[in-house]
């Protein structure tokens, strides 16, 4: 049994995976806990025993890092930690600098590929949000990154003396300045998707799945739904998933999971 861990900027995402194949869809469960909630993590997986090893990509920060260091030494089980490599799991990282990628992006990238061979968008619509594009090839294109929806909304009340963290509702003709907020954090955030999808099509790329996930991903989807989007909550955990398993199997001198897990 393997837990996957994606310590985000607010949550921790974790699942419980039988261990072997395929990934999507074999989750025995899978839930979330404040960033702050290392220690209650077992309490999560109690039901299911103790894992043969702990599989976890990153973003939280030092403090939350060295938190699920000791958690896995008190619980004696191995910690893998997810770091972007320049090839994995039939995905070719083209950063400039592969191991700058976050371990986020990179694992939700994994995920896409054991999902699908076709060309995929993957938008991670979180704190920040992620727009990454993978091509048919799995070729890692590139991506952006920019403010999600909360931080949107929250830098208009810092950086201005009259505006609130707006707390309105959509409208494509917004007529009060919560309802202008929103609607334009919104709009902003799916303009960013469009106008990578764009530039996929541009650069000879088939018309890409788009996969979303992350917290906000439910609030963004509406507004994509011309691109027939697929939202996925688990996205990064499958991918930690598949990482993992491509690792042990390479140990074991295989290299063929991310044929195997589609």
């Amino acid at each position: 049994m393997i837990v996957a861990l994606d310590l985000g900027n607010t949550r921790i995402k974790w699942a419980v995976h039988p261990g072997g194949l395929p990934v999507a869809g074999r989750m025995l469960a899978d839930g979330a806990v404040d960033v702050d909630g290392v220690d209650a993590l077992p309490d999560c997986w109690a039901a299911w025993g103790r894992p043969d090893e702990i599989a976890a990509c990153s973003v939280a920060g030092s403090a939350a890092d060295a938190a699920l260091e000791r958690l896995a030494g008190r619980l004696g089980v191995p910690l893998r930690r997810i770091r972007p490599l320049a090839l994995a799991a039939g995905v070719s990282n083209l950063y400039c600098n592969p191991a700058s990628l976050g371990a986020d992006r990179w694992a939700a990238l994994a995920g896409a590929r054991a999902r699908s061979c076709e060309a995929a968008l993957v938008v991670d619509a979180g704190t920040a949000m992620t727009v990454d594009a993978l091509a048919a090839d799995g070729r890692f294109m590139g991506g952006l990154i920019v403010p999600g929806y909360d931080l949107m909304r929250a830098s208009l009340a810092r950086g201005t003396a009259r505006l609130p963290v707006a707390a309105g509702s959509f409208d494509p003709f917004p007529r009060s300045t919560d309802d202008a907020i929103v609607t334009g954090a919104l709009q902003a955030m799916a303009g960013a998707v469009s106008r990578t999808r764009d530039a996929m099509l541009a650069a000879g790329e088939s018309a890409p799945q788009l996969m979303l996930t992350g917290g906000c991903a439910p609030l963004l989807q509406p507004l994509l739904a011309a691109f027939a989007p697929r939202y996925l909550p688990w996205l990064v955990l499958e991918g930690v998933l598949v990482l993992a398993l491509e690792a042990r199997l390479a140990a074991s001198g295989r290299a063929d999971l991310h044929e195997e897990a589609r």
